[in-house]
């Protein structure tokens, strides 16, 4: 049997309609359905969206062992509510697990499954749970994603108490950013709730269920961009203090007191993480808070991605070390195997082993050491000695006179490359907010090594794990043959050299199609590819180094480009 996961999709972790949550089933740390939590979005969010009534179309009759399109085959039902089930399945083709929503072909939400899957399918980025596949076939309507076998969901992260400001700080920061891009292709969630946000088991944060659980459900809202920076805003008030931060009870947590509206995170337990706590309570504003400290509100994930720009660094936890156990004798060592054990009590004591080499063959074993010393350094003289005179005796010889003229065969030294000049750069962060530092773009090629590009600053040289680089792409005007780009950095820096293809018409704006031709690290990199042509070239960089203020970040001072 597949092996079970947090990755399903729960799209059904709400509501009030109670005679189908009773039998509806939730998937849990281990994939087991227990415990089903009620959805208790606040009465300012429900006001804000709409629900359409359920679908008057009963669920599929469907079985474990069931196929669709002769290719995934039904292996558990982890959702069944609302005229729709999801399914944990297997890829029978790719040999995987995945996940299956399906509703029947003439649901009254069957149209805008579809169009949500699709939109959501095309927006590709690796920060949410990927749809597979989004087919209407045989009067029903299914959409495959992803299973994550090595996620977990962050109700039960919770489960075990608060997170520590580090991992609270990286999951507000990559779930922002990953929504603000969502956002930018005009993508809303509008279910972003613990159930909804995975941690992998390398530290990554994804987001599950983008457009298509809000589809599944009916959920529309006329503010979505405010509708999921409040969530975000929940979800790290959440992390802070183990509790929602609303009157109800939900995903596990306790609601706050009646009768004593919102209140900041540092309020409600003690040591919480102060800029955190402010930031939670700027996203939050909108439900009615007060905004903390008498900052301005965040209405937007854009608006949140700068304010946690604006924050200062928090660095991560320091590694527990543990002391090794002291040193403890056995009975097996040298010279005490085969002897009588010392009774229990008693103290044995360990004998002093004598001087080394004191005895007769000790003394004589020295001489002879000392005497093929001599030896060897008299032979080593007198060979050193003749070589010098036989080097001596050939100095003396007259030899040939070289003479130059213009017909000179003899070789000469290569020619340096010719100097290309770079018409035009942009920053690019493809995995990003779009932008970095683009105003400095011009002072990579300026001719001088005072003046650089600098990116922003990051949590760790991985650029906190947010994603994989940034860079600046180069234009050359033409299609030239390039011999070798000379990267100066402040800071060791790794970087890659990407290309573009000979053929490209207009500059690509696809990470994907820029292909890696040369890689380095230090502060001075000579980049050479072999036989390279083409008219845009991709600095990027992939690891960051520490600046003096503490912050990693990346910082090129000038580019030079040779054929």
């Amino acid at each position: 049997m597949a092996e079970r996961s947090t990755a399903a999709v729960d799209v059904a972790d709400n509501s009030d309609d109670t005679s189908l949550t009773a039998k509806a089933d939730q998937s849990t740390a281990d994939g087991v359905a227990k415990n089903r939590e009620r959805d208790t979005d606040s009465d300012e969010v429900q006001e804000s969206t709409r629900t359409d009534g359920p679908g008057t179309t009963s669920p599929p009759e469907l079985h474990s062992g069931h196929k669709l399109a002769r290719r995934y085959r039904l292996e558990e039902c982890v959702t069944r509510l609302d005229g729709f089930s999801s399914w944990r399945a297997v890829d029978e083709k790719l040999r995987r697990a995945v996940g299956v929503h399906i509703l029947p072909a003439d649901h009254s939400r069957a149209r805008s499954v579809l169009a949500a899957a699709r939109s959501s399918a095309l927006l590709g980025d690796p920060r949410f749970v990927q749809v597979l596949d989004a087919v209407e076939e045989n009067d029903l309507v299914y959409v495959v994603h992803e299973w994550l076998p090595d996620a977990t969901e962050l109700t039960p992260l919770l489960a075990s108490g608060p997170l520590e400001p580090y991992d609270a700080y990286q999951m507000v920061s990559q779930i922002s950013s990953a929504m603000a891009a969502a956002h930018r292709e005009g993508l809303a969630h509008l279910r972003l709730n613990p159930n909804a946000v995975l941690r992998t088991s390398t530290g990554q944060w994804r987001i599950r269920g983008l457009a298509v659980n809000a589809a599944l459900r009916g959920v529309t809202t006329e503010t979505p961009q405010r509708t999921d920076t409040e969530a975000i805003g929940a979800l790290l008030y959440a992390a802070l203090t183990q509790r929602w931060p609303y009157e109800s009870d939900a995903y596990g947590l306790a609601g706050l007191p009646k009768d004593i509206g919102l209140i900041a995170p540092d309020q409600v337990r003690a040591g919480v993480h102060r800029g955190l706590s402010e930031l939670s309570m700027r996203a939050l504003v909108n439900d009615g808070a007060t905004a903390s400290r008498h900052e301005s509100p965040c209405t937007t994930p854009e608006e949140l991605v700068k304010a946690i720009g604006e924050m200062p660094r928090i660095r991560p936890p320091e590694p527990a070390f543990t002391a090794p156990p002291e040193y403890q004798r056995t009975t097996y060592q040298q010279g005490t195997y085969g002897r009588q054990a010392p009774r229990l009590g008693a103290t044995q004591p360990v004998p002093t082993p004598p001087p080394p080499l004191q005895s007769r063959t000790g003394k004589a074993l020295k001489w002879a050491v000392s005497a093929l010393l001599i030896a060897a350094l008299g032979l080593g003289s007198w060979q050193l000695a003749d070589a010098l005179m036989d080097q001596g005796g050939k100095n003396e010889e007259p030899g040939p006179t070289q003479t130059s003229d213009g017909n000179d065969k003899g070789p000469k030294k290569p020619a340096g490359g010719k100097p290309i000049s770079i018409s035009g750069a942009r920053d690019f962060d493809p995995f990003g907010d779009q932008t970095e530092k683009p105003s400095d773009v011009g002072k990579v090629y300026d001719s001088s090594t005072a003046s650089y590009w600098q990116t922003d600053y990051y949590l760790s040289s991985d650029f906190g794990r947010l994603k994989p680089g940034v860079g600046i792409i180069l234009d050359l005007g033409k299609v030239q043959q390039v011999g070798k780009v000379k990267v100066t950095f402040v800071g060791d820096t790794s970087v890659e050299l990407r290309s573009a293809s000979a053929d490209a018409g207009s500059e690509p704006t696809s990470f994907d199609a820029y292909s890696k031709v040369a890689d380095g690290t230090g502060t001075t990199v000579e980049l050479k590819p072999k036989s390279l042509k083409s008219r845009y070239l991709l600095v990027w960089l992939t690891e960051l180094p520490t600046q003096d203020d503490g912050k990693w970040r990346g910082r090129v001072a000038d580019i030079k480009v040779t054929s």
